[in-house]
C-alpha cells in the first residue's frame, strides 16, 4: 500500500482544491474495469483536459498535477495506481517521472493491459482537405504492441495551424471508408502525408501554453502523446 498512512492528510500546494483531487481519486475506481489501454488513455486525457482548462497559468497547472499525484499515492487504490501509471505514460513531461515513482509505491493489482499504456507505434498518416476555408484534417494511425487496438488521432487545423477539433477514433477502417466515399462524391481530397512532416507540425500546434477551443481539451493529452510518437525533428 501507499507509504503514507491512510488517515494522514497529504501536504498540498493548493489545499483549497483538496476535494477536487479527492474526486479524481474516487473517479479512478472506474479505470481497472475498462477494456483496454486505449479506453484508459482516453479517460485519463479527459481528466487532464479538465485540469488544464481550469488552470489559470502554467505554474498553477504544475502545482495541481503535483497535488494530484500526492492525492492518488495517498489513496493507494488499484484505480489510483492505474491513474498514476497513465500519468507516467501519457501525462505532461514534468509529471511523468514522479507519477511513475508514486505508482511503484502502491501495492495494488493492475489489469493485464496496463503495460500497453503509452506503448504505441505510428503508422500511416492521411491529409483530408474539404475546402480552402475548412483547414487541414490530419489522420494519424497508431497501434499498441503486436498490432493491438489500432486507432487514429484526427486533428483539424485551421488558420495558423490552430486546432479546432481533436478526436481519437477507434474504428479506423470505418473512418477511412467514410473519407473515401466523401472523396468519390467530390466533397474532399484524401491523400497520404509524410509522417516526418506531420510530426513537427502537430507538436507545434499542440504545444502546452497554446489556446484551444473548449472541446479540444478532453483529447489533448492523448493528442500530444501521439504527436510525440510521430517521426520528424
Amino acid at each position: 500500500m501507499s507509504t503514507r498512512p491512510a488517515s494522514a492528510a497529504p501536504h498540498l500546494l493548493l489545499p483549497a482544491l483538496r476535494e477536487v483531487y479527492q474526486a479524481y481519486a474516487r473517479a479512478a475506481d472506474q479505470l481497472p474495469a475498462l477494456p483496454g489501454a486505449l479506453q484508459a488513455e482516453v479517460w485519463l486525457s479527459a481528466q487532464l483536459g479538465t485540469l488544464e482548462a481550469s488552470a489559470p497559468h502554467a505554474e498553477g497547472r504544475r502545482a495541481a498535477l503535483g497535488d494530484l499525484v500526492t492525492t492518488l499515492r495517498t489513496a493507494g487504490t488499484p484505480g489510483a495506481r492505474l491513474f498514476l501509471r497513465g500519468l507516467a505514460a501519457i501525462g505532461p513531461a514534468e509529471v511523468r517521472r514522479v507519477a511513475g515513482k508514486a505508482a511503484d509505491q502502491i501495492d495494488a493489482p493492475l489489469p493485464d493491459w496496463a503495460g500497453d499504456l503509452g506503448a504505441v507505434t505510428s503508422g500511416l498518416v492521411w491529409l483530408i482537405q474539404e475546402g480552402p476555408l475548412d483547414g487541414d484534417r490530419l489522420i494519424c494511425e497508431f497501434r499498441y504492441p503486436d498490432g493491438r487496438s489500432p486507432h487514429a488521432l484526427a486533428v483539424r487545423l485551421g488558420y495558423g495551424d490552430t486546432p479546432s477539433e481533436i478526436v481519437v477514433v477507434g474504428d479506423v477502417p470505418a473512418l477511412m471508408n467514410a473519407a473515401r466515399q466523401a472523396m468519390q462524391a467530390e466533397l474532399c481530397v484524401v491523400q497520404p502525408y509524410d509522417p516526418k512532416a506531420v510530426g513537427p507540425r502537430l507538436r507545434a500546434a499542440l504545444a502546452a501554453g497554446g489556446t484551444f477551443p473548449e472541446e479540444c481539451y478532453p483529447a489533448l493529452a492523448v493528442a500530444r502523446h501521439r504527436a510525440a510518437a510521430l517521426p520528424g525533428a
